[in-house]
């Protein structure tokens, strides 16, 4: 089922227009205010500047207030009520804006303004913590897709009509106070059509104090470093993003000699680049939560950043071009291309780490943990802010700001991966294997979310783990053959991912007896183990008898059993059907179709060495 199905399901689709029609309201009425102050007021120049400077710290001071407390209310109760208590007191905002509006009181459009981010702060640990609970696991990339591709576009069409409307003549108040209206009454209304979403975490003792609960729910971001370190990533993401959008502006005028219609154009381009990197996650995945991409995701970023100031590094010759004009201007394509790129790999990199979060992180902590996620990339916007203002300050040039953006994504980025290598290998296994195969998968959700199961499969090639590594949407710990998991280069990748090496009894005892213990302490911690009972490649592409090693395991510890099938890898370069001279040779099939079928788990008491063979044999069938 593609994503843009979930348009069509009750537990998807009013949820998605409801924070759609918020995210819209708050760009058309920032910007119509701005709009007003500029323009309608006849205010001076450093009024203005006051005003439009004023703005942003207004809206983001919510987030450092309330986000802890926000975390509390979506964890205690019940988050679609909570929801239309939010619309509802959007809609007293936009009344007060209407006045506001009408009056020309920008003190009182400030207030509003403020109103709006306890609104977005609020709305913020519902927003994510609610969709694992509204989608299947398989959906969860492709909905963080959809809702981070419609918030950009919301974003950018809300700031488009907030100026447009302001600035009609003799009737722009009136129509910007009309429209925020409409809209924050639309959003209500789609908010009533939201399924139910359960408390998380009923019994919850809520704490008001603000302060102590900041530092409490920082406290239980931290707890688990692989979702701390995705925490930090995104909120890297906003710091890399909010240098770069401050920037735009000058770099249009200066660097890009354009109009106002210009600077829409360069907003335009790296929304819609976002939007289509975040639907691209769910393809490019699987519709798995496939981290692997976050280190793509930064790569990009880094290299098109530092493109786009060789583009363009010093002012343009040409000046006041509108957005036609630039278009067909010598060296626009490289600039349209590079901030395109720009947003495609934001997306590539923001919305796995928004999955990764909410699928590791627990259900009873989510809206707690994403209340904390809120509090850093706030002060990570305001670091962005003043990291702006201080290179401009020292000289910069907004093209040079640009790269020096880029070139600290590099740091940052090393910095994350080193902390969490999970990431980078399974960039590096998400490469391999969409490199050299096209995998299809039947029967994955036979694999349990959550607790022991014990994995057993045929073993064609070197590559099995990694090709398993790739598709299961759980992290497993696989047990292989020692003299493979010390492959060169694979080695960092298997020892990432806790492979458990193991040796036969006559050749290291030690290391065999060490194996068994490994296995028995992650299935009795609750992971999934991945055994090849074959105890080796084949050699001719049959399935070889399977060892007792299988019962000994559940006999230790009975764990359900899940017996699965590799097909269409013998043959393959990395299988021993060639001499060794043969396969030193470059693989003769790129993007070979393999297929992997996971059976229904079975009760360890069922089952056995032979009774797995003959399942294993019958789930592969003629095709190994």
């Amino acid at each position: 089922m593609s994503q843009f199905a979930l348009l069509g399901k009750r537990r998807f689709a009013p949820f998605f227009w409801t924070q759609a029609l918020g995210a819209f309201n708050d760009s058309a009425f920032r910007n119509a205010m701005v709009m007003l102050a500029a323009f309608q007021m006849g205010l001076p120049e450093r009024q203005v500047s006051l005003y439009t400077n004023l703005a942003p710290a207004l809206f983001i001071l919510p987030y450092f207030l309330f986000s802890a407390t926000a975390g509390q209310l979506a964890e205690k109760f019940e988050k679609t009520r909570i929801i239309r208590y939010v619309k509802l007191f959007e809609i007293a905002a936009m009344l007060l804006a209407a006045w506001g509006f009408h009056t020309h009181h920008l003190a009182l459009l400030l207030t509003v303004l403020f109103m709006m981010g306890v609104h977005s702060t609020v709305f913020g640990p519902i927003k994510y913590a609610i969709l694992p609970q509204a989608l299947k696991p398989t959906e969860l990339v492709g909905g963080n897709g959809m809702v981070e591709m419609g918030t950009q576009l919301a974003i950018l069409i809300g700031m488009i009509v907030g100026n447009a409307l302001m600035l009609l003549v003799g009737v722009g108040p009136l129509a910007s106070a009309a429209l925020t209206i409409a809209v924050a009454l639309t959003g209500y209304g789609a908010s009533r059509a939201i399924p139910p979403a359960p408390a998380t975490a009923p019994e919850l003792k809520f704490n008001w104090n603000p302060v102590t609960e900041t530092v409490r729910v920082l406290g239980i971001t931290r707890s688990d470093r692989a979702v701390f370190n995705a925490v930090l990533g995104i909120s890297w993401f906003w710091f890399f993003g909010t240098v770069l959008v401050a920037q735009l502006p000058i770099y249009t005028k200066f660097n890009l000699g354009g109009d106002g219609s210009v600077s829409t154009l360069v907003l335009t381009l790296f929304s819609l680049g976002t939007g289509v990197g975040s639907l691209l996650c769910e393809r490019m995945s699987g519709k798995r939560v496939e981290i692997g991409l976050v280190p793509l995701g930064a790569f990009g970023l880094t290299a098109f950043g530092i493109d786009l100031f060789c583009a363009r590094p010093g002012a343009a010759v040409l000046q006041n071009l509108d957005w036609l004009a630039f278009l067909h201007a010598p060296g626009s394509l490289r600039i349209v291309l590079d901030l395109t790129a720009i947003g495609v790999f934001a997306g590539f990199y923001v919305v796995p780490l928004f999955a990764f979060v909410q699928a590791r992180a627990p259900r009873e902590k989510l809206s707690r943990i994403i209340a904390g996620n809120n509090i850093l990339n706030a002060l990570l916007i305001v670091m962005a802010s003043l990291f702006g203002l201080l290179l401009g300050t020292l000289g910069m040039s907004a093209a040079q700001i640009f790269a020096v953006d880029a070139l600290l994504n590099v740091v940052v980025a090393v910095y994350i991966f080193t902390l969490v290598p999970e990431f980078l290998m399974r960039f590096i296994t998400w490469l391999l294997v969409n490199t050299l195969y096209r995998v299809r998968v039947d029967g994955m959700q036979n694999v349990p979310e959550e607790g022991a199961a014990l994995l057993v499969c045929n073993h064609i090639s070197f590559v099995d783990p990694l090709l398993l590594m790739a598709n299961l949407r759980r992290p497993a710990r696989f047990v292989m053959y020692y003299k493979i998991f010390n492959i060169p280069l694979l080695r960092f990748v298997f020892r990432t991912a806790k492979a458990i090496p193991i040796a036969g009894h006559k050749e290291d005892p030690a290391v065999l007896q060490q194996a068994y213990d490994a296995i028995d302490e992650a299935l009795a911690a609750g992971e999934v183990v991945c055994i090849f009972p074959e105890g080796g490649l084949t050699g001719d592409g049959e399935i070889a008898t399977f060892r007792p090693g299988v019962e000994k395991i559940l006999a230790r510890r009975p764990v359900p059993v899940i017996p699965m099938a590799l097909r269409g890898l013998w043959g393959s370069v990395w299988s021993r059907r060639d001499s060794m001279l043969h396969r030193a040779r470059l693989p003769r099939r790129f993007r070979a179709r393999v297929e992997l079928v996971v059976d229904a788990p079975q009760a360890p008491q069922q089952v056995s060495a032979v009774t797995l063979e003959a399942r294993v044999r019958e789930l592969r069938g003629s095709l190994a």
